[in-house]
């Protein structure tokens, strides 16, 4: 499936410009976590919005509230292991799909960072997975 033109022009000035420094997505800032796809191992880099907690990141999979998960689901789920870059920073960090008390507690901290996550939870029926991305 091939990225919105957006998506790829961010890709595309990341990779270029070695940051996601000034890179934002409706006024937010952004993450690139470096994914395999889940099928193939291909490369398949994701910007996310940037959701930071004491040096670990959340990834929430609310595809704007589809009725269905984000490809990249799949993908961090077969390939938890990756490299994450926040501005000129690279490193490999470990995802872990996260319930009860300890998603409650990350999906706050991701709705701050991003009010619209609320609004997507509220067009959606499925519960929008979260995943916590701890350094390795």
């Amino acid at each position: 499936m091939s990225k919105p033109d957006w998506v790829q022009d961010h890709i595309n000035t990341i990779q270029q410009a070695g940051t996601t420094e000034g890179l934002h997505v409706f006024g937010s800032p952004i993450v690139l976590l470096s994914l395999r796809g889940a099928k193939t191992g291909q490369p398949r880099p994701t910007p996310l919005m940037r959701v930071e907690h004491n040096g670990s990141y959340a990834a929430v999979a609310s595809k704007g509230g589809a009725p269905e998960n984000p490809t990249w689901y799949a993908n961090i789920k077969a390939h938890p292991e990756f490299p994450l870059q926040d501005g000129t920073v690279t490193k490999t960090y470990i995802a872990r799909e996260v319930f009860g008390e300890e998603r409650a507690q990350w999906w706050e901290r991701a709705v701050k960072a991003y009010p619209p996550y609320a609004e997507y939870q509220e067009k959606t029926d499925r519960q929008i997975p979260v995943f916590v991305l701890d350094p390795k």
